[in-house]
């Protein structure tokens, strides 16, 4: 079967179990994304796999005197489909650990499409270690600190929203000042604050019973 399939220019056994291989690893990861929901799933970290594969097997194949040619370029072209995933959710960038994860399904596939067996299922089994335990402990430091930001809109009055800054401090927040803008007769300032999430919950309740703030956002 080897032989025919050799003989034919076609494909290999080899380059087979490659693609399995590919399948095999990328589809794990890509399994780990499927169960979180996550914009790339099981079908995007398969085709990803096989694609840079596939291409890395080609560029030893056609490329004569430089091999890296078309493998380079794998490199520059998931970038592009990287980005996609990105973007601005409110004040949160979302779909960066998405964008690594492509990046990576694609190295994986390199790696297996030039032979180097044992670092792409050595790699992948690091990437569903960090996927798999990173949330956990984002979650007990998010429990322990977080961040977040507010602005209150108030009638001019001078020296009256550098007395909320005392609130921040009486609740145990880090706060940092942002923009305040003077605009008819009212005055808005913005504040990035950080602290335990139930110093954030105090905060806000206390100053939602405050009757002098005309816009609130948190």
């Amino acid at each position: 079967m080897e032989n025919l399939s050799e003989a034919s220019h076609f494909i290999t056994q080899s380059e087979v179990n490659k693609f399995l291989l590919a399948t095999l690893l990328c589809g794990l990861i890509g399994l780990e994304r499927e169960l979180r929901a996550k914009q790339a799933g099981l079908k995007t970290m398969i085709m990803i796999g096989l694609g840079a594969t596939l291409f890395t097997i080609l560029s030893v194949k056609i490329e004569t005197t430089s091999q890296d040619r078309i493998a380079s370029n794998i490199v520059t072209g998931i970038g592009f489909l990287g980005a996609g995933v990105i973007f601005r959710e409110e004040n949160r960038i979302k779909g960066l650990t998405t964008a690594c994860v492509i990046w990576i399904v694609a190295a994986i596939g390199m790696a297996i499409g030039s032979g180097f067996y044992e670092q792409a299922v050595g790699v992948t089994l690091l990437v569903l270690l960090a996927l798999l335990t990173f949330p956990y402990l984002e979650g007990y430091v998010i429990r322990r600190s977080t961040t977040r930001e507010y602005r209150i809109v108030r009638e001019f009055d001078k020296g009256k929203l550098d007395s909320y800054e005392d609130y921040f401090r009486h609740f145990d927040l880090q706060m940092e000042r942002g923009v305040q803008v003077m605009s008819d007769g009212k005055i808005s300032g913005s504040w990035t604050a950080t602290g335990k999430p139930g110093n954030h919950d105090k905060f806000v309740d206390h100053l939602l019973q405050d009757e002098d703030i005309l816009e609130f956002h948190f």
